[in-house]
């Protein structure tokens, strides 16, 4: 049996009402999930309501997934937007480019000092909200700028600069601290 049979069954299960399968669900997928909601809202307290929220939602809604993703990328669906939803509470705002300027990111050196892990989650920790969930959603959950567009109710043109301004930013607190 494959990976995806499996996923099926274990789905259907969960369906039925079968805690064990909602329990294996959360199980599989809760870890990720809390990892994401933690760089998104850098509070660990409202990153595990968040998670509950989230299974809450899969839970309830499981009924109308449709096979067209993997579970996985559903479940993060729900994540990054309860995510979004949650800072968006707390008031996000997202500065509005007048100008983007395509190279000047082209312009940017490529070459960038080797850093330590934690020292790159500190000054991605200390991004502002709107450049941090942009970054994230980019650099480490693998969206693309039109997505984030969509997901935040932006421009694609304010995903890109402020997913510019957050590189700039990351490289100047990155280069100022590691002299």
């Amino acid at each position: 049996m494959d990976a995806t049979q499996t996923h099926r069954d274990l789905i259907e299960r969960c369906r039925d009402g079968r805690r064990d399968a909602q329990f294996e669900l959360y199980r599989l997928y809760s870890r990720a999930m809390y990892n994401t909601a933690l760089r998104m809202v850098q509070n660990s307290h409202d990153a595990e309501d968040i998670l509950q929220s989230i299974f809450i939602e899969v839970f309830s809604k499981l009924d109308t997934f449709r096979y067209e993703s993997s579970i996985g990328a559903w479940i993060k669906r729900i994540t990054v937007n309860k995510c979004i939803n949650f800072l968006k509470s707390r008031r996000l705002s997202f500065s509005e480019l007048t100008s983007y300027n395509d190279r000047a990111e082209e312009q940017v050196q490529e070459a960038e000092p080797a850093f330590n892990v934690e020292k790159i989650n500190r000054a991605i920790a200390g991004l502002p909200d709107g450049y941090r969930v942009v970054f994230s959603l980019y650099a480490v959950e693998g969206y693309d700028h039109e997505e984030i567009a969509q997901v935040l109710g932006i421009t694609e043109a304010t995903s890109k600069s402020q997913y510019s301004r957050a590189k700039a930013k990351l490289r100047e607190v990155l280069t100022d601290n590691g002299k």
